[in-house]
Formats: C-alpha cells, sequence, structure tokens
C-alpha cells in the first residue's frame, strides 16, 4: 500500500475515527449526488467510497471533489488525499513544535520578519493603544488566536468604531485577541475582489536542505473577511513554476467559475505576480523552524513583494477536479518524489 511508509498508529487512529464518526444517512446522500453527477448507481458509489476510505485512505469528501466515479483506480491513485497529507504531516511535523504553528499570535512573534505588518495582542494592549493603532491603520482584521478554516476572523474599520472601551472587550469577549493590519493585496489580486485578501496556498517540504513546493492553489473571496469556502470562495489550481493558473475555478460545492461572479475577472487567464518574490519568501520562512518539515503556508502578494498570513502544520490538501479541468490525474506522484513515501 502506497502509504505504508507511515505509522500504522496514525492509520488506525485516522480508521477508527472515521468509523466512530460515520453518519450514514449524510454518507448515502452525498453517494447519491455523486453517482447522479456522474451517471453512476448510488449502491455502487457508496460501496465504493467506503472501501475507498477503508482500504486506500481517502476521505469521503475527497472521494467527491476529486471526481472519483469517473476515474480508474490507476488515476484515483495519482491524487493526495486529506489523509495522507494527516500521515504526512504526523511523521514530519513534530508535536512538540506545532504551538508555534497552531497559535496565530505564536505565529506571528516566530514570523514576524515575513509579516510585512504591524500587529497587537490585545491583552497587553491598553484601550489607547488599540485606539491609536486602528486609527492610523483605518481598516484591520480581529482573529481568535486558534481556528481553523478563516473562522473567528473579522474585518474592521475605525470609523464604525465610538466607544474603544467597548470594542476593547468586544475583542475579548469573541477571543479576538489578535488585531492585525489590513494587507493590501497587488492590483492584479485587487481587480478580482478588493475586499478579500485572496491568499495563495503553498504547500511546501523541506528535507534539510532545500525546500521544495509541492503544490499551489489561488484562493478567490467574494467579499468576507476570508477567502474560505465556508465565506463562498473557491480557488483555482496553479502551476508551481509559472504560477498561471490550470484552469476554470472551483469549491466543494460543485460550483464552477469561468469568470470572478462579481468582478468577471476570468480565472483560468489567471498569473500569480511576483511569483519569485513568493518563492523566496516560503524559501526563507520554511527554515525559521527546521523541523517543521511539511507546512501549508498561506501568502498574499502585494505590489512589490508577498508576506505571510499564517502557516499550517496541518496543510490540507488542494487538489485537481478533472470535470472542470479535464486533467485525470493529481500531484501524489510529485509528493512522493520529494517526500519519498
Amino acid at each position: 500500500m502506497a502509504t505504508s511508509h507511515f505509522r500504522l498508529a496514525d492509520r488506525f487512529t485516522y480508521l477508527g475515527e472515521r468509523i466512530r464518526g460515520l453518519d450514514l444517512a449524510a454518507l448515502t446522500e452525498r453517494a447519491r449526488a455523486s453517482a447522479a453527477k456522474h451517471g453512476k448507481s448510488t449502491a455502487l458509489v457508496l460501496a465504493d467510497m467506503l472501501w475507498w476510505a477503508a482500504f486506500r485512505d481517502t476521505a469521503f469528501q475527497d472521494y467527491v471533489d476529486w471526481d472519483f466515479p469517473m476515474l480508474t483506480a490507476a488515476e484515483r491513485k495519482t491524487f493526495m488525499t486529506h489523509p495522507i497529507s494527516g500521515f504526512i504531516a504526523e511523521k514530519y511535523d513534530p508535536p512538540q513544535k506545532r504551538p508555534l504553528m497552531q497559535n496565530k499570535i505564536t505565529f506571528n512573534r516566530t514570523f514576524s520578519e515575513y509579516l510585512g505588518r504591524e500587529w497587537l495582542d490585545v491583552r497587553e494592549s491598553t484601550v489607547d493603544q488599540i485606539r491609536e493603532f486602528v486609527g492610523r491603520k483605518g481598516k484591520v482584521m480581529g482573529k481568535v488566536p486558534v481556528s481553523s478554516s478563516g473562522h473567528g476572523v473579522t474585518r474592521y474599520e475605525a470609523a464604525d468604531i465610538d466607544d474603544w472601551d467597548a470594542f476593547r472587550s468586544l475583542l475579548i469577549q469573541k477571543d479576538q485577541l489578535l488585531l492585525e493590519e489590513y494587507i493590501t493585496q497587488h492590483p492584479v489580486l485587487a481587480e478580482i475582489c478588493p475586499a478579500t485578501a485572496n491568499t495563495t496556498r503553498v504547500t511546501t517540504f523541506f528535507d534539510g536542505t532545500q525546500v521544495h513546493i509541492l503544490s499551489m492553489a489561488q484562493k478567490f473571496g467574494r467579499g468576507a473577511a476570508s477567502d474560505q469556502q465556508t465565506y463562498g470562495g473557491f480557488y483555482t489550481m496553479l502551476d508551481h513554476e509559472t504560477g498561471a493558473s490550470k484552469g476554470r475555478g472551483y469549491d466543494s460545492h460543485d460550483n464552477v467559475w469561468e469568470k470572478h461572479p462579481e468582478s468577471g475577472v476570468s480565472i483560468p487567464d489567471f498569473r500569480l505576480p511576483n511569483m519569485h518574490k513568493v518563492v523566496e519568501l516560503v524559501d526563507r520562512a520554511a527554515r525559521v523552524v527546521p523541523e517543521m518539515q511539511y507546512i501549508g503556508w498561506d501568502i498574499v502578494v502585494r505590489e512589490d513583494d508577498a508576506v505571510i498570513v499564517e502557516g499550517n502544520w496541518g496543510a490540507g490538501v488542494y487538489e485537481n477536479k478533472p470535470s472542470v479541468t479535464g486533467v485525470r490525474t493529481g500531484s501524489r506522484p510529485r509528493y512522493r518524489e520529494i517526500i519519498g513515501f
């Protein structure tokens, strides 16, 4: 099995969690939708989903998102999955170092050189310091230190705040203990969605000498505080050498975008600006905590440089969607070549 390189304990833990959390009714509905999309039998797709989850480390949503019903077994094995990504993280990101990535305030302290923006720890800041910071910046982001998928993130504007004592109390009540300067993104990104900082997910592996880019995806927001799919965002895969889009945008809800729904800008024609700056940035940042070898970086490209928003030791997976791109293979061969599993 391709993942025999990873610890059996991690594999059994994952399988046990899947069994305990199994919602057969919800899974059946997911299988029914996938079967209808691809002209297959619901019963066969459901059985297939369970088999690939149990014996091929494929999460149910991966099965749906990567269009497995339309692929051969050989083609499916070229796709990265969230369980395999999790096994890599467990092996190459030691637990004692993970808090440096998990807590956004700790992360900002550790990677301050690569943030390109000012920030405050609300707990350590007085009302006057918060008023001065937000007033000077005009617009800031309030963030919960430990969260994922964009949860706990709010955009605040100085013009909307009348009572600064109440504002500080609100931040503490919401556990938004981190205030950050709002990032002004590159005009190419702003043309697509100006109201959201559109981040580039760059997944890297540091082998002790060289920093390898495993995959790149460009996320696009819809005007909310975050570009995550929970806020209506979507993504397209990028060529890891040129930064060129590999096709239309898509999400996990079967939405497909030829153009951004608000701005009308073409997604297949997108090319990430300042690509060389992104490569230089991740090469430096991935060496700061060398023990953390496998990281998913969220980056915003600005007019003259690129800056890090956060780093995720649970890097997650962004993959090609065959029904959208017409390409029936994924990125696992590159991961295997570089990491060696």
